[in-house]
């Protein structure tokens, strides 16, 4: 009995491991994923005029590194912040979000894939 909950066991958690993972966003892609009319430029402009910069306490200079997936239709989704000022970190997600532009999405075998972006963003209040 023992021998064959050990064989089951074997047999099960190779049958999962081999499925595909629909779910994994991709860093490494054969085409990059891309922001139409203007590319990242534009997209950087876009935050820059949804950020309400008054909403965002603190003084110096602020530093917030933004995360999202771009998904296969392009839509932008999993959006975090990781910065020391939660106000900061809470305006840039809300700017982000606020885009609806959709991206070219990334592709690998010419397949568009989930893809994970990273932009970092800084404020200075000076």
């Amino acid at each position: 009995m023992k021998v064959f909950l050990f064989v089951f066991t074997i047999v099960c958690s190779c049958l999962s491991y081999s499925q595909e993972n629909t779910k994994e966003a991709y860093v490494i892609t054969e085409r990059l994923a891309e922001f139409p009319d203007g590319g990242l430029q534009n997209f950087r402009k876009l935050i820059e005029d949804n950020f309400r910069e008054k909403k965002v306490k603190g003084e110096g200079k602020e530093y917030c590194e933004l995360k999202f997936v771009i998904e296969r239709d392009g839509s932008i989704s999993n959006i975090t912040a990781n910065g020391s000022n939660e106000s900061f970190n809470k305006e840039a997600i809300r700017a982000i979000s606020k885009i609806k532009t959709k991206w070219i999405p990334a592709k690998i075998d010419g397949q568009p894939v989930r893809y994970r972006f990273r932009i970092p963003l800084h404020l200075d209040f000076n």
